[in-house]
């Protein structure tokens, strides 16, 4: 399953009410590092049928970027239950990633 793009709209359907722990990829297309994180992103996606990954473009939802506090991008947030459980900001590598779920 690859990453669900996330907006406004499909926000509480796609993370709040998930019944799996939810990544969140908070980047942005001009973002280098960003762009580091991606086949990370996707590549857990694929593996992990037990967590929804979702991914949010800042610059088209600066709404949810400013709700979760993102100051810096890549911003992964780790949440269960419809609440945020794990933050962190800059590129990570794949076990560092996975280890905040």
């Amino acid at each position: 399953m690859s990453a669900v793009n996330i907006n406004k709209t499909n926000f509480q359907e796609e993370v709040t009410r998930s019944d799996k722990p939810v990544l969140l990829d908070f980047w942005a297309p001009w973002c280098a590092p960003c762009r580091m994180v991606v086949p990370i992103i996707e590549e857990i996606a694929d593996e992990r049928p037990d967590i929804k990954v979702g991914k949010i473009n800042v610059d088209e939802q600066p709404e949810l970027a400013s709700q979760f506090h993102v100051m810096s991008i890549p911003t992964l947030v780790v949440m269960k239950n419809g609440k945020i459980v794990n933050q962190v900001m800059g590129a990570r590598p794949k076990a560092a990633i996975l280890a905040m779920i």
